[in-house]
């Protein structure tokens, strides 16, 4: 017999619902950013550039979703960890280019498990993670 994984993941009702609200949130603050969804593996389910968000936001956002994925972790703990002038390291370390240290990646779980994230990029640091955690929230709850 053929031994199988069964994984928990993000959907995609889930993923559009949170960046429905992310989306909203950036409306009523009358700015532009972009904000992505990943599912448990840091894989992108849904992305959405605002017009005017920065191009570069694009790679910013897909890897700071794969980041909180693959480290379970916000984003920003990785940039913490990284520049910490007595036990950082550089981010090269961790073996791969996509590894990102900047806020606004946040890990989804259930039962434990990360089971996705959810991101936003393009707009300062602290409004970006305040925005990917009303996300996480239409999501978690």
């Amino acid at each position: 017999m053929v031994g199988m994984i069964a994984e928990l993941t993000i959907e995609y009702a889930e993923a559009k619902r949170a960046v429905d609200c992310m989306i909203a949130e950036l409306g009523r603050r009358g700015k532009a950013a972009v904000v992505a969804v990943a599912d448990s593996h840091g894989e992108l389910i849904l992305l959405a550039r605002m017009d005017g968000a920065p191009r570069s936001s694009l790679a910013i956002a897909s890897n700071k979703a794969w980041t909180a994925v693959r480290t379970g972790k916000p984003s920003k703990e990785l940039g913490e960890r990284v520049r910490d002038a007595e036990r950082g390291c550089d981010i090269a370390y961790y073996g791969d280019a996509r590894f990102i240290g900047w806020g606004g990646g946040i890990p989804l779980r259930q039962d434990g498990k990360v089971v996705g994230s959810v991101t936003v990029s393009g707009l300062p640091e602290m409004e970006d993670m305040e925005v990917a955690t009303m996300g996480a929230a239409a999501i978690t709850g």
